[in-house]
């Protein structure tokens, strides 16, 4: 399946698509010359505010056709030539943004003016954080140059690793034949039932980053060097600081999610010693194998079964739920074939002008796959309860952003489990764990990574060498003695594209807040499902108007303390229990 975007523009020579990118940068423009907040009323505001909604609009239709166009065909000649005039949006949107934080910061009253008027009341916990962010504010004198460098500079190194992933084609030898695959498909054969089979994609994938090293490299030295030049520019202190403030959480929420992810590692590893004896290894695991099928179960699914599973299995949390993923198939929102030319992984991407999602996926037949259009499409349901909100206050910061799709993927495992047999129960629970694995001890390791490299790239451009040492320094203090030392994955850096993000540095902590978070909720579900349906609705339409212990204390969650975090974690425990048992 192939998603449909020309719900967004017919093509790239759509006279719609030129004209909204145009009126679009010169309503941004226009706004930010007539921004005064001390010259304007409660009813002047609420009108800028709608005129920001409607070019906010555009700027997600406009951008979004480049950017998905892009993620299935990063080849595609058009799409490169339209996104120098995304970029030149984005600044200009960037400016006006700005420029209004600064207003705000100078603005004595405006509370007053909040209360006056109900569209901004209703944008109230906005203007108050555009007051609060007019300390990180660029110096105007110096702003239009940064932001034009960081999407010429950072945004050109981001997308370069993209076209190198997704161009990245690899020889390999299946059912006599040699095949030329592109790296996502080597990688899905970390799935493979056959242990030969996964060796020697892990043998060809690591063989094969070679020839794009130095180039990645170069990418990631480039973002994180503009990442610690931007933060001077933006007084913060740290480059986590600039991440934390991004996902609205303050850093004992950190400390105390970190804490609860060390103390978990021996049980990890616990997991992954075990794995090795079931799959016939004599010492620790080696990495080829850490996604290894364990059981005799052999659960594979076509794309329309598993639409069937996700209707089926969803309509037994919610009628909604269920009626909103079989739409999702029907309306073609979903892109889950793996070609040459489209990245790895999986994303969602919400329209909110359109009230839809677009979900980007490689789906290859497993349970895993059926799992990850699970995860997408809770955060397309996320979306939708947001529909009806301001498109101002679409943006819910990481952390909240993986409540459902966390939450979607635990409620599958455990419908499923309720039908299965004794075998499917082993190879489910195992795939439980060895998801939640990644999780918390990959990302864990993720985290230890970027803060090394960004300590080290204050000094100096690292090497492909000194990343794959860091790598696999980070492998090695987080799986420990569960994982062969011998046969770790030095080129983790390359692969994964979170950390490329010009947007968000520490792209990983946010996903083991939402796996924890989730399954502190999942446990909340089974205590008493009926209450839950409508607080688990209004708790995702909140994630808009608060930060992350906010949103969570509004549901009787204290996320800075320790004990929250380490009953999500004892849930696994029990699961690896199970697993033993088993």
């Amino acid at each position: 399946m192939k998603w449909d975007l020309s719900k967004l523009y017919q093509g790239f020579n759509d006279p719609n698509l030129t004209r909204d990118i145009s009126s679009c940068k010169e309503g941004f423009a226009a706004l930010r010359a007539g921004i005064d907040i001390q010259k304007m009323n409660a009813d002047a505001l609420a009108q800028l505010l709608k005129e920001w909604q409607k070019l906010t609009d555009l700027q997600i239709k406009t951008s979004n056709f480049v950017y998905l166009t892009l993620a299935v065909d990063s080849n595609n000649e058009a799409a490169k030539a339209m996104m120098d005039r995304i970029i030149e949006l984005n600044i200009e949107s960037e400016q006006f943004r700005s420029a209004l934080s600064r207003a705000f910061g100078n603005c004595s009253n405006l509370d007053e003016l909040v209360k006056a008027n109900p569209i901004l009341c209703e944008h109230a916990f906005l203007l108050k954080q555009l007051r609060d962010d007019a300390t990180h504010v660029i110096d105007p004198a110096l702003e239009p140059t940064v932001l034009k460098m960081q999407m010429t500079g950072g945004g050109s190194w981001e997308q370069l690793r993209d076209q190198l992933d997704s161009n990245l084609i690899i020889p390999f030898e299946q059912n006599g034949a040699v095949e030329q695959l592109p790296l996502s498909a080597i990688r899905a054969l970390a799935y493979s039932p056959s242990a030969e089979t996964r060796k020697r994609a892990y043998e060809a994938e690591l063989a094969a980053y070679p020839r794009m090293e130095i180039p990645m490299a170069a990418c990631l030295n480039g973002i994180k060097g503009e990442a610690l030049t931007l933060i001077e520019l933006r007084h913060f202190d740290t480059v986590l600081d600039t991440a934390l403030h991004v996902s609205r959480m303050q850093p004992e929420v950190l400390n105390a999610l970190l804490t609860a992810m060390r103390e978990s590692l021996p049980m990890f590893r616990r997991y992954f010693r075990l794995k090795a004896k079931l799959l016939g290894h004599e010492g620790p695991l080696p990495f080829y194998d850490l996604f290894a099928p364990v059981g005799d179960s052999s659960l594979s699914y076509t794309l329309d079964e598993a639409r069937e599973t996700l209707v089926r299995t969803m309509g037994q949390f919610s009628e909604k739920m269920s009626k909103f993923i079989d739409n999702a198939f029907a309306s073609r929102w979903i892109d889950t074939e793996p070609r040459a030319g489209k990245q790895g992984g999986a994303f969602c991407a919400g329209i909110h002008p359109l009230r839809m999602s677009y979900i980007m996926s490689n789906f290859d037949g497993s349970y895993s796959a059926v799992s990850t259009l699970a995860h997408e499409l809770g955060h397309a349901y996320h979306d939708s309860c947001l529909a009806d909100t301001s498109v101002l206050l679409s943006d819910y910061p990481m952390p909240l952003a993986e409540t459902a799709s966390i939450f979607n993927e635990t409620l599958l495992m455990e419908k499923t489990l309720e039908q299965a047999d004794r075998e499917t129960k082993i190879t489910l629970i195992e795939q439980q764990l060895s998801d939640a694995a990644q999780v918390i001890v990959d990302i864990m390791s993720r985290y230890l990574f970027e803060t090394a490299v960004i300590e080290a790239r204050k000094t100096h451009a690292l090497s492909p060498k000194e990343l794959c040492d860091i790598m696999k320094d980070a492998q090695l203090q987080t799986y420990g003695d569960g994982l062969d030392s011998e046969a770790l994955h030095p080129y983790m850096w390359a692969c994964k594209s979170h950390y490329y993000s010009t947007a968000i540095h520490f792209y990983n902590f946010p996903y083991a807040f939402g796996q924890l978070f989730a399954l502190g909720l999942y446990q909340r579900y089974r205590q008493n499902p009926d209450a839950f349906l409508e607080e688990y609705d209004e708790l995702l339409r909140r994630t808009e108007t608060g930060d992350v212990t906010q949103v969570a204390a509004s549901v009787g969650i204290d996320v800075s303390n320790p004990d929250f975090w380490r009953s999500s974690l004892k849930y696994l425990e029990n699961k690896l229990e199970q697993l033993e048992s088993l």
